[in-house]
């Protein structure tokens, strides 16, 4: 009774941790969108939209270590179950976490496919002044519709594609539809669910290799070069308004006269005027900047900032190293690519695949470690997205700025955000297949050990660490990996976006370290939305 009462403390303790935790997702979300949001334009339906949908983003990553916490918890370090953890109890902790899954991978499709996109069609109508609501409302869930039907499509591919066929050939159609049936009966909607979200972690893996492998190398790189002097810009820039100025008093010297001047040099003025009242501007921006106190506060940050991004160079260099062994791994020992390049037991180990299991035996540092690594990948995202910004092919559709993003983008970006976030369990999976799979758990072999003294052999159990050729009764799965690998090409897509993410990565830091150091008011000369009286920090 008191072992029992022992676990069922420490299982309270890790979920008033979760709960903590959910506050400070909240917490942090609504700090990060209102960080970015536009002053001018806010509006309060696309903030609320932003902030919960990059919220459950974050908390259905937060639940991949309980996930993994409660599977590695059911059994001792020699192998056995723990005393508490019989068939009931287990079956009812997976259920929850499973039921928990469904919940939020469920919002997820509601975000992702309905509400989003009618919240970004509405302000798009909503630009429109001649345009009523109830007409504004119409033209959103008409364009919301296409959408709707494309989830629809997605769950019936995963319901009705069963991942095993009727061993009778001979059977007839309705056999065969009864079977249909039947599989998705049985597996309790899970396929269907999977599919749809595998195929939108399918998309969040490309806006990874987009957007996170350009931040990884981008992020501690401007952190290290930092930002050119307000000063110095500010005296490059007095010297170009006086060059502009000549410029203009040499072409309207043509027409003193009287003469009219030509077309070519009335469409040379009007590029000089208009290249005129953009250096001003930056003036008047450069001029705020260099005597603002936050300028000077964060000159004093100037070595902190430094070690930030030696550390952040770092820990990408450990990623992708990791990244890099464990696909290498995948490449020489996994089943092929019909398996999903599943890998039975470790071959080549990574540093982060040996950290996260030791780091489990102390409750909850392996918790710790993974929120650090959402986090991070939050933050290099974010900052891929705001070097590059949002595209359509060629098209770019919207920059990302610190104050003065519109909401469209705004929903845009949580929208990329939440993708990411979705592939970032499967990239951790990749980092440390063992760990997402089966946690710290070990189960019993039989070992023959030769006595010396009685000259025979006896049978002797030893742990093993739990792996893909463990015993399914001695091992449990957890819910994460089934929802990961339910469909085999889809962990195959993955394991080539990761070699994709690895190159890009490669190419981001040689151009990283190309390119100089960006301007203190950088994209102010290119943004003609920015209020003359809005000056950029």
């Amino acid at each position: 009774m008191a072992t029992a009462g022992a676990a069922s403390a420490e299982l309270v303790i890790g979920w008033c941790i979760f709960g903590l935790l959910l506050l400070a997702i909240l917490a942090f979300c609504w700090i990060y969108v209102r960080k970015y949001q536009s002053q001018r334009e806010s509006e309060v339906v696309s903030t609320i939209t932003a902030i919960f949908s990059l919220a459950i983003a974050l908390i259905t990553s937060a639940v991949l270590p309980v996930d993994i916490f409660l599977v590695s918890y059911m059994k001792n370090q020699n192998g056995t179950f723990k005393d508490w953890a019989n068939a009931n109890v287990s079956r009812q902790i997976e259920d929850t976490v499973l039921y928990g899954y469904y919940t939020l991978y469920s919002v997820i499709l509601f975000c992702v496919f309905f509400w989003i996109p009618f919240v970004y069609f509405y302000y798009e109508e909503k630009d429109d002044d001649d345009t009523s609501k109830c007409t504004q409302i119409k033209t959103s869930l008409k364009y919301t519709l296409g959408f709707a039907v494309i989830c629809a499509l997605l769950l019936l591919v995963g319901a009705f594609v069963p991942l095993n066929v009727p061993n009778n050939k001979n059977s007839t159609e309705w056999e065969k539809v009864k079977f249909l049936f039947e599989e998705l009966g049985s597996s309790h909607g899970l396929a269907a669910l999977s599919f749809s979200i595998s195929s939108l972690t399918l998309i969040g893996m490309l806006a990874a290799i987009t957007y996170t492998a350009y931040g990884m190398s981008a992020l501690p790189l401007n952190l290290i070069k930092g930002t050119r002097s307000a000063a110095y810009e500010r005296l490059e820039n007095t010297e170009d308004i006086e060059e502009v100025e000549q410029h203009i008093q040499m072409i309207k010297s043509k027409s003193k006269d009287g003469r009219p001047l030509p077309a070519r040099d009335k469409r040379a003025l009007k590029q000089f005027e208009e290249r005129l009242r953009t250096l001003k501007k930056r003036e008047r921006h450069l001029e705020f900047i260099e005597n603002s106190w936050w300028t000077k506060f964060c000159g004093a940050l100037r070595p902190l900032k430094i070690i930030w991004g030696i550390f952040f160079i770092l820990v990408a260099l450990l990623f992708v190293i990791s990244l890099f062994l464990s696909n290498l791994d995948k490449a020489l020992h996994s089943a092929g690519i019909d398996s999903g390049f599943i890998i039975f037991g470790a071959n080549l180990s990574n540093p982060l695949n040996m950290l996260l299991p030791l780091l489990q035996t102390v409750f909850p540092l392996d918790y710790i470690l993974i929120t650090i690594i959402i986090m991070y990948f939050i933050f290099t995202s974010m900052a891929g997205i705001r070097n590059i910004g949002i595209w359509f092919f060629w098209i770019r559709l919207y920059k990302i700025r610190r104050g003065r993003t519109r909401p469209q983008a705004l929903l845009f970006l949580c929208m990329i955000l939440l993708l990411i976030v979705l592939h970032t369990s499967y990239m951790i999976y990749s980092l440390a297949p063992q760990y997402v799979m089966y946690g710290s758990q070990n189960y019993l072999i039989e070992t023959n050990v030769t006595s010396d003294n009685r000259k025979g052999n006896s049978t002797l159990f030893v742990p093993k660490r739990c792996d893909a050729d463990a015993p399914e009764d001695q091992c449990t799965v957890t819910r994460t990996y089934l929802f990961l690998h339910k469909f085999w090409f889809f962990s195959a897509a993955y394991y080539f976006g990761n070699w994709a993410f690895l190159g890009v990565f490669l190419i981001g830091l040689i151009v990283s370290c190309c390119k100089g150091k960006k301007s203190v008011i950088e994209g102010v000369d290119e943004d003609s939305d920015i209020s003359d009286d809005e000056p950029s920090v």
